[in-house]
């Protein structure tokens, strides 16, 4: 059986809890049976995106679970992880070529969440809540490799002569972005994100992509408050320190700083992209009377909200938010990075990858201490696999 470049974990050699970062190996390259997969393709990877679950994964901070308990229920022991990327067709089942005219040759991202088709949420057109879904790269093998199979119910046609390979490698994160910010109408609402590591970056250019007259950026890294600026972002603040003591507590000065720029009303919508209890808080307290609160950023455990009687007693919407939505997201994603006139493809490539200088790494010769300095400087790395 031919073999490929992989970055794994394998929890036959490796505690989970005792160990961090991927390795480099070879493995088995995948191959279609008969079977289920005759409605699945194989994909040779070119660009993989590195995303904050890879992170949490990395560090051994996210996700644990899910890659040990679906490992087991494999029986399987080793876990190829990845989940954005843009690749080409290499072979078809011949289901995939029948019912999606899916053909060698193809240029295709995918969306990470294969869902079930068959749950109640599912079958009400809800498939990013599915009660059964498997994350590519996560509970089942991904895209950190040379080659990776995929159903084809999941993949996305994507034009490379319209959108850069680079870009279209994170369409997936880009489109948890758009998700995020389809919530409600953003159309001349004052917006503020609470959080701009790479989605609330996304963010910043997707809310002025369709239409908010006002984006505010909240975040305590100086980098990122720059890079927010030089993507539009209207006004950014550092937050306060959190309180030792109540660690879940708002930013005390930060509701009167976005009144100065808000003509004293708040922002319309906060939308709270970091995860952090005391960022929740803050977003409940910048946010105008009838305004939207949106959830994004995951914190696992419980949480504290300081002021309950301001949601319900302001009118206070809050929505939780996962994934993208398939596959109207992709659409909007599709149609906001295929339009060059709103600069968005420009100031993702120069801003967030860096032109491609330093944050793009190859698979080839990937080096784990090496990588970690990539992740310190860069918000979005990505892996050039061929």
């Amino acid at each position: 059986m031919a073999d490929m470049l992989a970055l794994t974990f394998d929890a036959a050699h490796t505690d989970w809890d005792a160990s961090t970062g991927m390795v480099l190996e070879h493995v088995p390259r995948p191959t279609l049976s008969s079977g289920q997969d005759r409605s699945c393709v194989i994909v040779k990877v070119r660009f993989a995106g590195f995303c904050g679950t890879d992170r949490g994964i990395w560090w051994r901070k996210a996700m644990g679970d899910m890659v040990l308990g679906s490992l087991k229920g494999e029986g399987g022991t080793k876990r190829v992880f990845g989940h954005e990327m843009l690749g080409e067709i290499v072979e078809v089942g011949d289901k995939a070529a029948t019912k999606y005219g899916y053909a060698p040759g193809d240029v295709v991202s995918t969306e990470s969440h294969i869902v079930c088709g068959a749950c109640y949420q599912c079958r009400r057109g809800e498939q990013h809540v599915c009660a059964n879904e498997k994350i590519i790269g996560v509970s089942m093998d991904g895209c950190f490799a040379e080659y990776v199979k995929l159903p084809a119910k999941a993949l996305w046609r994507t034009d490379t002569s319209r959108i850069r390979p680079e870009i279209a490698a994170v369409q997936e994160p880009f489109g948890n972005a758009v998700h995020a910010c389809q919530v409600t109408d953003l159309r001349g609402q004052s917006v503020a994100i609470l959080g701009t590591g790479t989605i609330g970056l996304f963010a910043v250019l997707v809310a002025k992509g369709m239409g908010a007259r006002q984006v505010i950026g909240i975040e305590p890294d100086a980098g990122r408050r720059a890079q927010a600026l030089q993507l539009g972002a209207d006004h950014v603040f550092a937050p306060a320190m959190p309180d030792r003591q109540r660690p879940h507590a708002p930013d005390p000065e930060l509701r009167g700083a976005i009144e100065a720029v808000t003509d004293g009303v708040g922002v319309d919508v906060a939308m709270e992209m970091s995860g952090f209890n005391s960022s929740l808080n803050s977003a409940i307290q910048i946010t105008r009377r009838g305004g939207h609160v949106v959830l994004f950023g995951l914190k696992n455990g419980d949480a504290v909200i300081t002021d309950f009687h301001r949601v319900i007693m302001n009118g206070l919407q809050l929505h939780g938010v996962v994934g993208r939505r398939i596959f109207q997201t992709w659409e909007m994603t599709r149609g906001l990075l295929e339009n060059t006139s709103n600069g968005i493809q420009q100031a993702i490539w120069e801003v967030i990858l860096n032109g491609g200088d330093q944050a793009i790494v190859d698979l080839q010769g990937f080096e784990p201490v090496a990588f970690e300095g990539v992740m310190e400087r860069f918000t979005k790395p990505v892996i050039r696999v061929a």
